[in-house]
């Protein structure tokens, strides 16, 4: 049986943390800067945490090795 391997993709976008959490950049900030608000964009910096539903199929499907 051939061993499952991660999805390279997967592997540049997302990250567990110590806790099992899947961590992730803010999504929205690639452009379009010009009509967002300079709050949404002050509060999209960084990375965020996916939802448990969406963390679920990432963690199974995508990265099957942590």
């Amino acid at each position: 049986m051939p061993k499952m391997k991660t999805k390279s993709g997967a592997k540049k976008r997302f990250r567990l943390t110590a806790s099992g959490k899947v961590r992730t950049a803010q999504a929205g900030k690639r452009h379009g800067m010009i009509k967002r608000t300079n709050k949404t964009i002050r509060n999209q910096r960084g990375t965020t945490t996916l939802f448990e539903g969406d963390a679920r199929k990432v963690i199974k499907h995508f990265l099957p090795n942590g």
